[in-house]
């Protein structure tokens, strides 16, 4: 993983620095993704030759090694092919020779760029060396290009087509990846299985038809070993790929990309792991689906799969996107996340509008409209999530067994798939990913489907996997989070669950003066988060107070103890400083040792319920002659200042309050970051969408 872009030209002329250009931006635009490498391959100026570019680093970099090698920037090619590639290392490590595009050999016959996983990289590989085939990095990806070549070589009259299925039948694992070869100029291979890969078209007239048509594989079409997935093919190795039938590919035309005269007219295709990276060049997207096997030639997109299931859609539209340029960029901020966090007051707003009728007292969403009432009558609702998400749905736990009666459970999606938890027919399990491709949330999918359970999908991306594999759900509209460490995604989560749970107790007479209580509150909360932002100088100067401190201590208890985990792991991943969060009511078994005049410590005390219990933690903490910060209501005289900072934020509903705790942590974790010279939006050894286990 991470990073994933390609552009191909067909009768559109364009210099090679304007192909250059575009690759290298595209990767910038994925920059925030985390990332350790970058590079590109492009066609060289002879045919039949591959110029690559691949350093250590950040893009800037590799743009830097561009320029040092001087290629001629005036070339004008009409019809060519480029990919280029972001890593974070999996296998291998961090390294210019690991880095992507990976060749299949010394003369870059087959390059690869590759997002994801090979499972079965060792037998592949262990098959090519016995083949002669030297391995020159510790990669996975590398074993996909000299499978490419050792297929290609055993028959030289096969087609790309032909060629990449049978390449991508003998791969296990999760994968988004890109080919391209000299043997096939100007065409690129792009296939996905567990790693998102969109497709942007860009054409001078209008297209025919807004859908892409999706061929079928029949059988005999591709004849690689038999029982591949269980590495028989390592047994027989010689029986590997026997001669393709090449009378068996039915491929028609994309008719999509046809002019009225019925020729293929100048088209340009951009290829990337996230649109982000595409919206500047065209807003006609198509997103590929796990198993599809795109193929880009001649100005056509003709889409394969190697054999059609139940539920399988016979075409890929090509829809619209409506993300505007400007939204991913910093503006007057210094930093995405700075910009993001300050972008909160709207991004809930976006979540809730067309749903929430504060007036009406009423909660729609549309895309649960259909399962709601078989939801209702499940027998438990298991939310299952990774980071950020998983602490916005703990969040919401109590709201959710307030207002349904129904049995919650909040998993960790790799904690969950190693126990291997019973899930049953009549359970509803909620996955929440603001990427939408977590991996391991992905799994847990698969796991819950093959059991039969309700899935309900919570993601901020359109055309994501757990988008597109749960039966229902619900699109946070939180826009594009550029900065590693999540922040309008965690609020926006927060927000829709909570309209989830006041969906699911509409029926209950018994919640209704409840239910009007928190939708109230939810119609507060945009003016709330205004007031809160203004308090970032306050917060910038007391986060002075743990400049060279080692480590942090965070108390919360009921619904702030998620809020507490939410600030630690925000503290944590962009400050580097240690920060532990802890539910006040553990404090007296064996937390308290650690306290002292010196430690750093952070208190959500807001009232609720249940705030004289965490006031006994507070006064524990004193009687140890700690001086905490308090995150405190507006006004509460219970916390005196000359023994306590406060953060003063204002009173909502007790089950919304989490909402505005969160952001001055989020400040301060920010301030904490630039104090100490860290690279704020790219956090080192972390990516924003984690597509690995």
């Amino acid at each position: 993983m991470c990073g994933i872009f390609g552009y191909i030209n067909y009768l559109v002329e364009k210099d090679r620095k304007f192909i250059l250009d575009t690759l290298v931006n595209g990767l910038s635009r994925l920059e925030y993704r985390g990332y350790d490498s970058a590079g590109l391959a492009i066609d060289g100026d002879k045919k039949r030759e591959v110029f690559a570019f691949k350093e250590l680093g950040k893009v800037a970099k590799l743009k830097e090694l561009i320029a040092e090698q001087q290629p001629d920037l005036t070339k004008v090619f009409d019809n060519h092919a480029g990919i280029a590639h972001t890593r974070w290392a999996t296998h291998g490590q961090p390294g210019r020779l690991n880095c992507h595009p990976h060749r299949s050999d010394p003369n870059w016959e087959f390059a690869i760029v590759h997002n994801g996983i090979i499972t079965n990289y060792k037998e592949l590989k262990t098959l090519l060396e016995g083949k002669g085939f030297r391995f020159e990095t510790e990669t996975d990806t590398e074993a996909i290009a000299k499978l490419c070549k050792y297929i290609y070589d055993s028959h030289p009259t096969i087609d790309m087509t032909l060629l990449a299925k049978a390449v991508i039948k003998e791969l296990q694992g999760a994968f988004g990846l890109l080919i391209k070869s000299v043997h096939f100029p100007g065409e690129v291979i792009a296939a996905r299985k567990g790693s998102p890969l969109v497709v942007g078209v860009k054409t001078q007239k209008r297209m025919k038809v807004d859908f892409v048509d999706v061929e079928f594989g029949q059988e005999g079409e591709v004849l690689p070993a038999e029982q591949a997935s269980q590495n028989v093919a390592l047994k027989k190795s010689n029986n590997l790929l026997a001669p393709p039938d090449k009378s068996l590919l039915h491929r028609s035309q994309s008719r999509a990309f046809l002019s009225d005269d019925g020729a293929p007219q100048p088209t340009e295709f951009f290829l990337s792991s996230d649109p982000s990276a595409i919206v500047e060049h065209t807003k006609k997207v198509l997103y590929l689906e796990d198993d599809d096997i795109a193929h880009i030639h001649e100005g056509q997109l003709n889409i394969h799969r190697m054999s059609k299931m139940e539920g399988t859609s016979n075409v890929r539209t090509i829809q619209t996107i409506e993300i505007e340029l400007q939204e991913i960029m910093k503006g007057r901020f210094d930093h995405f996340m700075q910009k993001e966090i300050f972008e909160q007051p709207e991004s809930i707003v976006n979540a809730m509008r067309g749903r929430l009728n504060v007036d009406e007292k009423t909660v729609t969403l549309g895309g649960l409209k259909q399962y709601i009432s078989t939801i209702r009558r499940c027998r438990r609702i298991i939310f299952i999530a990774c980071g950020t998400s998983y602490h916005s749905c703990m969040a919401v736990r109590g709201a959710f067994e307030e207002l349904t009666d129904i049995p919650i459970a909040v998993e960790l999606a790799s904690d969950f798939l190693d126990r291997q938890a019973p899930v049953f027919r009549d359970d509803t399990c909620v996955f929440v990913s603001q990427s939408g491709e977590t991996a391991d949330s992905l799994m847990a999918l698969r796991y819950c489907l093959e059991r039969g359970a309700l899935t309900v999908g919570i993601v901020n991306v359109v055309g994501s996997s757990i988008s597109l594999m749960t039966h229902c759900g619900v699109h946070i509209n939180a826009g594009p989070e550029i900065g590693v460490a999540s922040t309008k995604a965690y609020t926006s989560q927060f927000v829709c669950m909570i309209m989830f749970a006041l969906s699911l107790s509409e029926d209950r007479a018994s919640k209704h003066q409840r239910r009007i209580e928190i939708i109230d509150g939810l119609g507060k909360v945009s003016d709330q988060f205004r007031e809160i932002l203004k308090l970032d100088q306050e917060i910038k100067q007391l986060c002075l107070k743990f400049k060279d401190q080692k480590s942090l201590l965070l108390l919360g208890r009921g619904a702030q103890h998620a809020t507490a985990l939410e600030g630690a792991l925000k503290i944590k991943e962009i400050s580097y400083l240690h920060c532990e969060a802890v539910m006040s009511g553990e404090l007296k078994h064996g937390v308290l040792a650690l306290v002292d005049e010196n430690l750093p410590i952070v208190m959500i005390l807001t009232r609720d319920d249940i705030f004289t219990k965490s006031l006994n933690a507070y006064q524990q903490v004193i009687a140890r002659k700690g001086r905490p910060i308090v995150i405190c209501n507006t006004g509460d005289q219970e916390f005196p200042g000359e023994k306590t900072d406060k953060i003063e934020v204002p009173q909502n509903v007790d089950v919304l309050q989490g909402l505005l705790n969160v952001i001055p942590l989020q400040l301060m974790a920010y301030w904490l970051a630039v104090a100490e010279g860290v690279n704020v939006d790219f956090p080192r050894n972390l990516a924003k969408s984690v597509t690995v286990e």
